[in-house]
């Protein structure tokens, strides 16, 4: 993680280099208005989240079984409850979202509270509460802010070179440095901000088996998840398949995209790094 946050940062630092060398377009006024959509996004995110699922929060009085569980488990956790809300839909799934711990939100597909056992089901929260915990909404934003700034730039200069554009000291077109310099960020920060996706979802499982002390109930919990949604509807997973990113297991399980392109490692690693960890904690488990 610390590693790829550096190489990450070391980008960013050689792509505003170029840049300024070789361009002399405003980047601290895009700087700006992006800072201003990032700021945008990291204080909306909850709202964007919920109204892209169709999630309804929902009171004590509505679900008190699952209220329960979340607050036994943020106990044990040593976290403010977050708000609750359910999705509807018949897919198993569950996300976290919110700028800090106080200002959070976990939701919970119908589908999951009808296919999976309470135990399956506590893991899950716990997954998602480890997410809270760590902050990961805060850190992905972070990482992808001058990910943002590349992908501006790419079709700023894309455009430059639909529309013309001039020459620095008699070399290449400037349009032309710009499109390039930032593709090549662009394309190698989205890998990187991948691979602090999938760490991210890594920390998660580890600290979901270390709150409930049981890694056996989230291994059969997203073994049974990703079989269902296998069973769900195409139609149902497109309408959700923007969320993919947040969901504890992608709708996408079974993509034949290479993992470097993944959000989430694949379920034989996750599940194989919990058997690791159950292990550690005395409770071996066969895959």
């Amino acid at each position: 993680m610390v590693t790829t946050m550096f190489l990450l940062g070391a980008l960013y630092v050689a792509f505003f280099v170029v840049l300024l060398q070789f361009t002399n377009i405003g980047i601290g006024f895009l700087i700006l208005i992006l800072g201003g959509l990032a700021f945008l996004q990291y204080y909306t995110s909850d709202k964007i989240a919920l109204a892209a699922s169709r999630a309804k929060i929902v009171e004590r009085d509505e679900a008190p079984e699952l209220h329960d569980m979340v607050e036994r488990l943020c106990a044990m956790a040593d976290l403010p409850k977050p708000r609750l809300a359910v999705i509807p839909t018949d897919m198993p799934n569950a996300f976290a979202t919110g700028r800090n711990p106080k200002n959070s939100v976990v939701a919970v597909t119908d589908g999951l509270w009808r296919r999976l056992s309470k135990p399956e089901i506590e893991g899950v929260l716990a997954h998602e509460l480890s997410h809270i915990g760590n902050r990961d909404v805060a850190i992905m934003t972070v990482s992808s802010f001058f990910a943002m700034v590349a992908a501006l730039l790419m079709r700023i200069g894309m455009f430059g070179g639909m529309f013309g554009g001039g020459r620095d000291r008699g070399g290449p077109p400037i349009w032309l440095i710009m499109f390039v310099v930032s593709m090549v960020t662009y394309v190698i920060s989205y890998v990187l901000i991948l691979m602090i996706s999938r760490y991210r979802e890594y920390a998660a499982d580890r600290g979901a088996a270390i709150i409930t002390g049981a890694p056996e109930n989230l291994m059969s919990a997203l073994q049974r998840i990703a079989s269902n949604i296998t069973q769900i509807p195409q139609r149902d997973l497109r309408e959700v398949q923007s969320l993919n990113a947040f969901f504890i297991v992608p709708t996408n399980v079974k993509s034949s995209f290479a993992e470097l392109f993944m959000t989430h490692p694949p379920l034989e690693k996750r599940l194989a790094r919990l058997a690791e960890i159950s292990r550690e904690m005395g409770r071996p488990v066969s895959l």
